[in-house]
Formats: C-alpha cells, structure tokens, sequence
C-alpha cells in the first residue's frame, strides 16, 4: 500500500500508467519502456511544462490549480467521480498522528425503516462496516450483520466470496467504491489497519488498490449464488443518509417483479420467517 505521504502523486502515477497511448491519439510500439504514457507525454497533453507535471509526481507541489487538475483529469479520461476525487487529493491536511476513527451510529429513524422493510436492506459506514441489518439481509448474506466489514468478507471470507460468480467484477467496483468513500484523510486508524490486512492477506485487493480506481457507490444489478435457492439478480440501490456526521449508506436489494429471482426471494423470506419462529419456539 501507498504510505499515504503523497496522495497526489501516488494517484497520477497510476493513472498515467492506465492510460494507452493509442487513447489519446499517440503512437504506441513495443519499444516504450514504460506502461501507459510518459510524463512529457502528459505534460504536453495538459498544456504544463514537464518539469511542473514531475514536481506534481514527486510530491514537491500539492497544491496545483483546480485548472490544472481538470485539465490532466480530461489526459486520463476520468469521469465527473474521479475528477472530483483527484481534486480532493490537494485539499489533505498537514501529515499528523493516526488518528481515531470517530464513531459511526445509525439514526433511530433508520433502524425502524429497516424492520418495517420486506425487502434485503443494511447500513453501511465509510469502511464499508455493516452498522445495522434487517432479517431478510441476513438470510441472503449471513456475513450481513452488525460488526462484520463488507470489503473484510468479500476477499477474505471463502463462504462470502462463494456468493458472487462474478467475484473479479464485484472486488474491482468494491475497492472503487472505497476509495472514493475514504477521500484523502487516509490517517485514520480503521482505513490504516484494514488495508494494511487486506494488502497483507490478498493479491488480488493489492493489484486493484495500486490502480487507484475510483467510482461512486453505484446501483447496479448484481448476481449472487445462494446456497439455499441458487442464482439469482438483484438491483442493489444505495442511498445517502443525510444528516449523519459520517457519510452513511443504506443499501437494499430488489428483483424486478415477475422475474424467477423474485420468486427465489419470496421464498428467501419466507423460510427465513419460519426459521426465526422456529427457533424462537
């Protein structure tokens, strides 16, 4: 993992490496010694002088122009989400102590929502904890419950990553999605000590956390392989939560009526309903 010291300069570099140069119309050839494009390359495509682009991968200037960073925004061909991401990264504070993430709490009004919901919902933090979850969640993911880590289970846990056929697809947008939720206060002790461990216990978080990607927490359709009722589709939906002092997402999961998943998922519920009274007696 990046040390954190020089946010900017970490991120151009891997944009610069991600980008072709036949995507910006420059000629390629097997004989570049480096992937993607040169500094001059960018340079030039930017409208700055090469020693200033250098001096902006080097760390010695944090503090370029919002012009400046459009403008190499447009080189990379980032979307309206890593544009404001990578103007982010010149807005850090000076390097400090780690310091303690502050406490992540779910609205009373929300945890009553996601009792009253029939339908697969939780809440998550900016690291992806799970802070609160209904039933049917559960039933779907058991991994889903209150002090469980969502990007945690998905590389680590077997049982979990079992449940995404698609699981090349779920970690890319995973990791996407959580560095943009992290932005730039990478000193705090929970971002510090979870991607240390996932850096240490997983290729694959390395490789996708070294390209920077980033994209916000997107809806979109996801497949899942349940052990109970098989594949099903589900469009997941995550929405902010306002007037939280940490940026909180209630996620929920819906079929498109009339379609076998959502059968499957009826009958989620449903066993899930007579397990619970079972159990309760």
């Amino acid at each position: 993992m990046a040390s954190g010291d020089n946010l900017l300069g970490d991120h151009l570099r891997a944009q610069r490496a991600r980008v072709r140069p036949e995507q910006v119309g420059l000629p390629g050839g097997a004989n570049r010694r480096v992937p993607g494009l040169r500094r001059a390359e960018v340079a030039l495509l930017a409208g700055i002088s090469p020693d200033y682009y250098l001096r902006l991968e080097q760390g010695r200037d944090r503090r370029p122009s919002p012009q400046i960073l459009e403008a190499l925004a447009r080189v990379f061909g980032l979307d309206a989400t890593g544009t404001a991401y990578l103007l982010s990264l010149t807005e850090q504070a000076p390097a400090r102590a780690r310091r303690r993430p502050r406490r992540e709490s779910v609205p009373e009004g929300v945890s009553k929502l996601l009792s009253a919901l029939t339908l697969p919902a939780f809440v998550e933090g900016r690291y992806f904890d799970v802070l609160a979850a209904n039933r049917l969640a559960t039933a779907l993911s058991p991994r889903l419950v209150i002090g469980r880590n969502r990007i945690r289970d998905v590389f680590l846990d077997p049982d979990e990553r079992e449940l995404y056929p698609d699981w090349d697809d779920t970690t890319a947008r995973l990791v996407a999605g959580f560095r943009r939720s992290v932005g730039p206060d990478t000193q705090d002790s929970r971002f510090v000590g979870l991607v240390g461990e996932l850096s240490l216990a997983s290729e694959r978080f390395r490789v996708l956390w070294a390209r920077h990607d980033v994209q916000a927490r997107q809806s979109w359709p996801i497949t899942l392989d349940h052990p109970l009722v098989g594949e099903l589709t589900l469009n997941r939906e995550k929405l902010t939560i306002a007037d939280t002092v940490e940026t909180l997402v209630l996620a929920i999961y819906h079929p498109d009526a009339g379609t076998d998943s959502a059968e499957k998922l009826a009958f989620l519920a449903s066993y899930s309903a007579e397990s619970e009274q079972a159990a309760a007696g």
